[in-house]
């Protein structure tokens, strides 16, 4: 009972008190949330997929969010980049007659419907000469945008930049996305990256 350890004895008590758990014990706080969150992890099917519910709406929440601002981790492959930006800026810098295509359409579309025919001929004749504003337009800001195009961005190609300028001007300005980032009449930053 009093006699002296062996040696052996000693060294097993050495080594067992230098492989213990290897961290400190957790405080009462930190022990609680653990237990919580092993908890709240679903079981059940119908549990997981609530879960996975609720983390699809969040996360496209913070795409929605991120599109809103124009940050780039958040934009889809059409969008990004420094053409497409600048692009994207310059359409909306500058009124154009395509946005109001739409509103014009559901003018002229009401015209039609009255029952004189005087209305009728008014609103086809509006609607051929807006439909060839609109298109002048276009070509206007086309030509204009090539050519700030080729200032600014030398080296890059110009593929399908017209179609998303012309798809983007024919939309209302508030329904755009991304957001426009730009007034109407803002002058545009000489360097985009």
């Amino acid at each position: 009972m009093f006699r002296r350890k062996s040696e052996s004895t000693v060294v097993d008590e050495s080594t067992a008190k230098a492989s213990g758990k290897g961290r400190p014990t957790p405080s009462r706080k930190e022990a609680e949330a653990a237990r919580l969150a092993r908890v709240r992890t679903p079981r059940t099917r119908k549990e997981q997929q609530a879960a996975s519910r609720s983390a699809r709406y969040e996360s496209s929440q913070k795409l929605r969010e991120g599109m809103r601002t124009g940050d780039e981790r958040y934009l889809p492959v059409r969008d990004k980049g420094p053409v497409r930006r600048f692009v994207r800026d310059y359409v909306d810098s500058r009124f154009r007659l395509a946005e109001m295509i739409l509103p014009f359409l559901v003018f002229t579309l009401a015209l039609g419907f009255v029952k004189s025919g005087a209305y009728a001929g008014f609103s086809n004749v509006f609607m051929t000469l807006m439909l060839l504003a609109v298109a002048a337009d276009l070509v206007w800001m086309r030509f204009r945008m090539h050519r700030q195009l080729k200032v600014r961005f030398p080296d890059t190609t110009r593929k399908g930049l017209t179609y998303y300028a012309v798809v983007r001007a024919l939309q209302l300005r508030f329904l755009r996305m991304p957001k426009p980032q730009v007034r109407i009449g803002q002058d545009l930053p000489e360097t985009y990256r």
